[in-house]
């Protein structure tokens, strides 16, 4: 059983905060937005990338899914030290990295600056902020006081809101500040929905119940394919849980004919499908045709539909939703899920 005891005996740094603080996460990025300077020479360029590790690539990840059909530039998430050849100077490189110390994230601004790209720079610090004060590069440095447990996965509001309003001030998207105040409203709703006070259809927490002992597989379509990154990230390192993520329609096309072998996979696999009644109609009526084969093979599952009326508001709710999916599956784990051992491990190691 889930409560605040389990909570507050587990819940070390306070990650549960970090959740419930998304819409103050975003409204400080709103309040801070005049100081984010971006020169009028930015405007002239081809194609975006955003380079980014883990956690801070996610808000790349769902706003090139988000707004797939606006955008007037190409976006590219790299995920790696190298840029791709085709980085000339009309390409703006974003350069995002929470800690400001991730060196596949620095290799890429090396490379950036010596192609002569057009850079911006989000950090909290570290040698990335250093960077962007001595050569007085377009930046946003910010201080996460609104994530007190401070992992990066869980200050997304920063990385997502941080970029949309670069996006805007580029003339690449607009968004009504009526819009951004709709998601800070559909947070606060969705937190009020999800947190551990209403026990009452609290989704989030049924489906952490679900899934516990499972594998989950997370499944998503168009605008909500950044969603379901975030969410198989959140999984792993909140719940330390392995799980993984597949786009539909593209898995009706290999998956279907995966699920007979191992047999193993009745008692193991359970799919959560991120559903939305904005999605193409023919991708709704794929999504009642998986659940059926799905079930033919005797496999787990659920499913999350959406209920906000427009795409960056649904973005939104089904970052709250997996957020506490999450953090309920590591409690249900009896884990604290703020530490992740085995990447500082990893880092430390690689190090040497």
């Amino acid at each position: 059983m889930i409560n605040q005891k389990t909570i507050q005996k587990l819940d070390k740094k306070n990650m549960y905060s970090s959740i419930a603080s998304l819409s103050s996460q975003c409204k400080q990025v709103l309040e801070e937005q005049n100081s984010i300077k971006i020169p009028s020479n930015y405007k002239n360029i081809d194609n975006i990338i955003v380079s980014g590790m883990g956690a801070s690539n996610l808000g790349g990840y769902i706003i090139k899914n988000l707004y797939k059909q606006e955008l007037k530039v190409p976006i590219e998430i790299v995920k790696d030290y190298n840029l791709p050849n085709y980085v000339n100077k009309k390409t703006l490189c974003i350069i995002s990295s929470y800690s400001g110390t991730t060196e596949e994230t620095l290799s890429t601004l090396k490379e950036a600056r010596k192609k002569g790209a057009k850079i911006f720079i989000i950090t909290t610090g570290g040698k990335l902020k250093k960077f962007a004060l001595k050569y007085k590069i377009p930046s946003y440095i910010f201080e996460p006081k609104n994530n007190p447990c401070n992992e990066p996965r869980m200050g997304l509001g920063y990385s997502i809101f941080g970029q949309i309003i670069i996006f805007n001030k580029l003339g690449l998207l607009k968004i009504t500040n009526k819009e951004f105040k709709s998601v800070i409203k559909t947070i606060k709703k969705f937190n009020n929905k999800f947190n551990i006070e209403n026990k009452k259809n609290n989704y989030s927490l049924e489906v952490a119940k679900k899934i516990h002992n499972k594998i989950p597989i997370v499944i998503g379509s168009e605008i909500l394919l950044g969603n379901i990154h975030a969410f198989n990230n959140q999984i792993n390192e909140n719940a330390k849980n392995f799980s993984t993520r597949m786009e539909l329609p593209n898995i009706n096309h290999h998956l279907l004919e995966g699920l007979r072998e191992p047999k193993s996979n009745q008692k193991n696999l359970c799919f959560i499908f991120l559903n939305s009644h904005l999605y193409h109609k023919r991708n709704q009526k794929r999504y009642e045709i998986t659940k059926k084969v799905i079930k033919k093979n005797k496999i787990n599952f659920t499913e999350y539909s959406l209920s906000s009326k427009t795409k960056l508001d649904q973005v939104f709710e089904a970052l709250v939703f997996g957020s506490y999916a999450s953090f309920y599956l590591a409690m249900l784990n009896k884990i604290n899920p703020s530490p992740v051992p085995f990447v500082d491990f990893f880092k430390k190691e690689i190090g040497k």
